[in-house]
């Protein structure tokens, strides 16, 4: 499939997630179920106060989708992009899968997640220039947190995560995602 071909199979069907990885195969995600959609909202919502106040970038929802530099499609939880880094996209490609990788980006594993799986994705959004990643996983009430050139780092139950410093004062509170 063409990346013009990619866009117009999740035009017609846009009511399912839809990502493509780097060698093209097209991968269909069920919805989440309803209490993984209320965490989902509660950590969206954190991240766009912490966005709108701030200021030096944009945030984007799980139904935003990115090209990666290797050619995946992929549609993050929640996702950051800094405001020099988006305005240099031409306005053409923003309404389209958006050629850039985001500077940060969250996977919030559901019942129906496989850690690997997301593990491994954490892994690509490091390769193709992500500069902060978070995999929230409330089943096991951890969080693996990636870094370019940096070990992974898995905490245990953490009441909070800092974004320092590429999310200057983002600090998420994982009470919400835990219950």
């Amino acid at each position: 499939m063409t990346d013009d071909q990619f866009g117009e199979f999740c035009q017609i069907n846009r009511d399912l997630r839809i990502e493509r990885t780097a060698e093209g195969e097209v991968i269909i995600m069920p919805p989440v179920y309803s209490e993984s959609g209320e965490k989902n909202f509660n950590l969206t919502g954190q991240l766009a106060v912490w966005v709108k106040r701030d200021g030096t970038g944009k945030g984007f929802d799980s139904s935003a989708g990115f090209t990666l530099p290797n050619g995946a499609v992929r549609s993050p939880d929640a996702s950051w992009i800094k405001k020099e880094r988006w305005e240099a996209i031409n306005n053409e490609q923003r309404q389209k899968f958006a050629s850039i990788c985001p500077d940060f980006v969250v996977e919030l594993r559901s019942q129906t997640d496989s850690l690997k799986v997301l593990q491994k994705k954490m892994q690509e959004y490091l390769d193709n220039g992500a500069l902060l990643c978070w995999l929230i996983d409330p089943i096991q009430k951890k969080v693996y947190i990636y870094r370019p050139d940096a070990e992974m780092v898995c905490l245990n139950n953490p009441k909070t995560l800092s974004g320092e410093p590429i999310l200057s004062g983002f600090v998420l509170d994982l009470s919400e995602i835990w219950d």
